[in-house]
């Protein structure tokens, strides 16, 4: 945790301290997932669009459990702005509860996505492949929950090192066993796209596994009160779901929703899935490490607003919209200056028809993908912002409305209006535009400020926080 005193309240330098190991961490999640789609691109297209396909369908069956989840980072930064440690451990306990709830339900919505993947008409050789990899993923969808729990925690109190240094035993992990496994190194059989699901979950083991010795160490288990923890606490696992249940619908409907662009894409024809699934592996490269910017800023607005100082909950959310900013000005040269190169990196070992037709429009859509970059750390920002300050809500109806009226806009270009994939493309980007203004204009009227998601009482002069 920030030493209190060491940096300027709510200033550039508290949110890099706080932002920089979650930016790492998250940019180790996305190249894991990066090397699974290269790996196994050199096997094919259509194992790459397979694992596209089926990793994003595995998420949408957990993301609205983690989004609830994730939520704990914004109420735990509460209760340590308000002088509650023993309130902080408490709510680890209702997200693991939560978590072990979760679980049986992901499994017994597993031929939900079935029915999706029959509904939209992939060819026979991709849903086979793509059936392999979700079916693996999905019964180790536990790892994921748990890690999200103490991930969380860590986020919430500000020690985002044990984060960053956890999520890069774990990328280490994942990539060096799937490629031992993908290809049949060292003697072992070759795997494939199985082999790459495995790795996926062996490596979330090892990261998991840093994080709880983190949690359970003596120093924090004093700090923080952990003996006193372990036990459902009612009114906490409602706060939990009450504030927790917009960003959880959110996640849910988005990944729906950008899921199905994806399909949508994969539907179309295989050359507009390759050069989806190329333009959507690199999205990642340039939207997820933003999220890190986005939980820094829940983060410190959660503790600042809980420490009753809007003010400085306003200037950490400027002080993480100047770090997104830089992030999103390097990778926006990188996107238009080097669109061929980005592309070549999915070049299979082998000729393949598919991606050669592909690579022009896969080079048009990454340079294109430039433009938005500009408002994502517009976007992250402002979403931390609310949801750090429990003005989760407006930021699901937003969202949401944003994410579908993008995927309706696209399937009617595509299927009904006979336009282009490029057409489609651009017509994205630009709703995205509007989520951006409107995401600004919400944060200048100031309504996320009036939002109590603590109880305060105040004692003495020195006004101390008492949250029951």
């Amino acid at each position: 945790m920030i030493e209190e005193g060491k940096y300027k309240q709510g200033g550039f330098k508290e949110m890099l301290v706080i932002a920089v190991p979650i930016v790492v961490s998250q940019s180790c999640d996305t190249l894991m997932v990066v090397t699974d789609r290269f790996f196994l691109s050199k096997l094919g297209a259509v194992q790459m669009n397979a694992v596209m396909a089926g990793g994003l369908s595995s998420y949408l069956m957990i993301c609205f459990f983690t989004g609830i989840i994730g939520f704990s980072t914004a109420l735990i930064g509460q209760y340590l702005g308000a002088k509650r440690k023993d309130m902080c451990s408490k709510t680890v306990t209702q997200s693991f509860i939560f978590a072990l709830l979760a679980y049986p339900i992901i499994l017994l919505m597993r031929p939900l996505a079935y029915l999706l993947f029959d509904f939209l008409g992939l060819s026979a050789e991709q849903m086979s492949y793509q059936k392999v990899y979700f079916d693996i993923l999905v019964y180790g969808s536990i790892i994921s929950l748990l890690r999200a729990v103490i991930y969380s925690y860590f986020s919430g109190i500000g020690r985002t090192r044990i984060i960053m240094t956890s999520t890069v035993v774990s990328m280490v992990v994942n990539i060096s066993v799937n490629y031992v496994i993908i290809f049949g190194r060292l003697g072992l059989p070759a795997m494939g796209i199985e082999g790459a699901a495995y790795g996926t979950l062996i490596g979330g083991v090892s990261g998991l596994a840093m994080l709880l010795w983190a949690y359970f160490k003596k120093e924090n288990r004093d700090e923080f009160h952990l003996g006193t923890s372990f036990r459902l606490v009612p009114k906490i696992f409602k706060k939990l779901m009450h504030f927790g249940s917009p960003p959880g619908f959110e996640q849910l409907l988005n990944v729906l929703a950008f899921n199905s662009i994806v399909l949508i894409f994969q539907a179309h024809s295989d050359v507009s899935a390759a050069a989806a699934s190329i333009t959507f592996s690199w999205d990642m490269v340039s939207f997820v490490p933003l999220i890190g910017v986005q939980i820094a800023v829940t983060s410190l607005v959660g503790r600042y607003m809980g420490a009753l100082r809007p003010d400085l909950a306003e200037k950490s959310a400027m002080s993480g919209l100047k770090i997104g900013a830089m992030f999103s000005a390097f990778v926006f040269v990188l996107f238009v200056l080097f669109p061929a190169e980005l592309v070549d990196v999915f070049s299979p070992q082998e000729y393949d028809p598919v991606f050669e037709q592909a690579r022009p429009l896969a080079m048009f859509m990454i340079q294109v993908a430039a433009i938005y970059v500009t408002v994502e750390a517009v976007v992250v920002a402002f979403v931390g912002v609310l949801r750090g300050a429990g003005d989760t809500f407006f930021a699901m109806i937003l969202s949401t409305t944003m994410h579908w009226a993008m995927a309706i806009a696209i399937y009617l270009i595509l299927n009904q209006f006979d336009g282009s994939p490029k057409t489609a493309w651009m017509v994205s980007v630009g709703t995205f535009f509007l989520m951006g203004i409107i995401l600004y204009l919400r944060f200048r009227s100031g309504k996320w400020k009036e939002i109590e998601m603590v109880d305060h009482e105040a004692e003495g002069s020195k006004k101390e926080m008492l949250v029951p």
